[in-house]
């Protein structure tokens, strides 16, 4: 499983140095889903893009200074991801040390008007210091995945919510970005940043699910709340103590 673990972390670690990595700070969000499987998502609040340090994190990945050395290490005990984050890591390099301020401000403005292109999206504002103001709402029918943030044009490929349909009937929701595990993204070295400035650290939100649907499964310890709609309604409170990432599984009108 350790080895497993390893492969796939190695495996994301390019797509770090290439991408942006957006982190929920303060934020409000609501995920509605009716038992018809029609369902409404909002975000509103702050998002943080922390800078990446791609020497530490290739270090921390088991990756060398020496990217002949990884293509060796990759014959010799098949450890071949290491040599690719190298290669990431030299074509794109959003470490601290390097970036130029005016050229860093510029890419962060360039991810706020990518995002506010995207359908969904009230509102992206830079504020500066890698922090958006963000103003997002969707609606739609589950009878795909839904993933919040994925932009290709702004390079966001890290989840704050994920929803997966699983067999005909039921949908698996979590939100992985909201909680702070050491063990993931928080606890990377190449997250550059004081102790108060990285991912998870500054985390400060609720989540909200309201639904008419059976509740399968949940993982908040107070339970789900009765509407006098008839409805039932499940708050996380997201702060940098929280450990569990938000997680419900409801069962919906089957698929056809």
């Amino acid at each position: 499983m350790a080895r497993a673990i390893r492969w796939l972390a190695l495996m994301l670690a390019p797509l770090l140095l290439g991408s942006c990595l957006l982190a929920p700070t303060r934020f409000t969000a609501t995920l509605d889903v009716r038992a018809d499987r029609s369902f409404t998502f909002a975000y509103a609040g702050e998002v943080y893009v922390p800078r990446i340090d791609r020497n530490a994190l290739a270090n921390e990945m088991g990756g060398s200074d020496d990217p002949d050395q990884d293509e060796q290490n990759w014959q010799q005990d098949g450890d071949g991801p290491a040599a690719l984050l190298n290669i990431a890591a030299k074509e794109d390099d959003f470490s601290a040390d390097d970036a130029d301020d005016g050229d860093d401000d510029a890419r962060m403005a360039a991810i706020a008007e990518a995002l506010s292109r995207e359908y969904g999206y009230r509102s992206a504002r830079y504020l500066g210091q890698h922090r958006f103001a963000i103003d997002y709402r969707i609606s739609g029918r589950l009878d795909h995945g839904f993933v919040f943030p994925f932009n290709p044009d702004a390079q966001a490929i890290i989840p704050f919510l994920t929803i997966e349909l699983r067999g005909a009937d039921r949908v698996r929701i979590r939100a992985p970005a909201f909680a702070n595990d050491d063990a993931g993204l928080a606890g990377m070295s190449g997250i550059t940043g004081s102790a108060d400035d990285t991912p998870g650290t500054m985390l400060d939100g609720t989540f909200t699910i309201t639904t008419d649907a059976a509740i399968v499964s949940q993982n908040q310890e107070d339970g789900a709340q009765a509407q006098p709609d008839g409805a039932k309604r499940i708050v996380w409170k997201v702060t940098p103590t929280t450990r569990d990432a938000p997680m419900a599984v409801l069962r919906l009108t089957p698929l056809p």
